[in-house]
């Protein structure tokens, strides 16, 4: 257990990073080469003021038109998104492994709040679930794939919980937790996780479109 332990928080988290930070490039990359090569006016029309004004719009909770017409949606989604990212990157125990690694330090939120956020993570991922199961519009368009991506979210948050308060086998929860989260990771430049690298440059162009071209608000 200990030799499995020290293979993913060695050699496996290096090449977690290595996997995340090229392949988001390589994300990155291909989306300008493809824009430039089949749509090279998007970039004619690129303006950074109406492209920071629509992300902005979006991102203020019931602004846009479409949240005010599904506000539990919109409200789940919302606070899933700000709990996946502040639990992991304001815990004590990530915080104290990455200054031990790489000399990286930054202010922590209680273990106690932090347990809050990840049981809402884990709440809203049981949300999406049984949404996808029960509305019909979403099961017709929901995939096998749609559910593995979902389970490759929720296990790095549940094993966290079950690692953090020791229940259970605490070796067997700890590694997994670990190999969970390398693998959420890495699966997020090659999968539809991808939207949180997309998500921006999309909107930042749609808000250029519509405030440059047609003068007008897109949400």
């Amino acid at each position: 257990m200990n030799e499995l332990y020290q293979l993913l928080t060695g050699p496996m988290l290096w090449l977690t990073f290595f996997v995340f930070t090229f392949g988001t490039l390589y994300k990155l990359l291909s989306i300008l080469v493809l824009t430039i090569q089949k749509e090279p006016f998007i970039m004619s029309v690129f303006s950074f003021k109406y492209g920071m004004r629509s992300i902005l719009s979006w991102m203020t909770p019931f602004k846009p038109v479409s949240m005010k017409k599904h506000p539990v949606l919109s409200s789940v989604i919302y606070v899933f998104h700000i709990c996946l990212f502040i639990a992991p990157l304001f815990l004590m125990a990530h915080i104290t492994l990455l200054d031990e690694s790489w000399g990286l330090v930054w202010p922590s939120l209680s273990d106690s709040l932090i347990d809050y956020l990840t049981l809402i993570v884990l709440a809203c991922c049981l949300f999406y679930f049984i949404r996808r199961l029960t509305q019909k519009e979403v099961n017709y368009l929901t995939s096998q794939s749609d559910y593995i991506l979902l389970a490759i979210v929720a296990l790095p948050f549940f094993t966290g919980l079950m690692a953090y308060h020791q229940w259970f086998a605490y070796g067997f929860f700890l590694n997994l937790h670990i190999l969970s989260g390398e693998i959420m990771l890495m699966a997020i430049p090659f999968t539809r996780l991808s939207h949180m690298i997309i998500s921006p440059l999309t909107r930042a162009y749609m808000g250029s479109e519509f405030g440059e071209i047609r003068h007008a608000k897109d949400w």
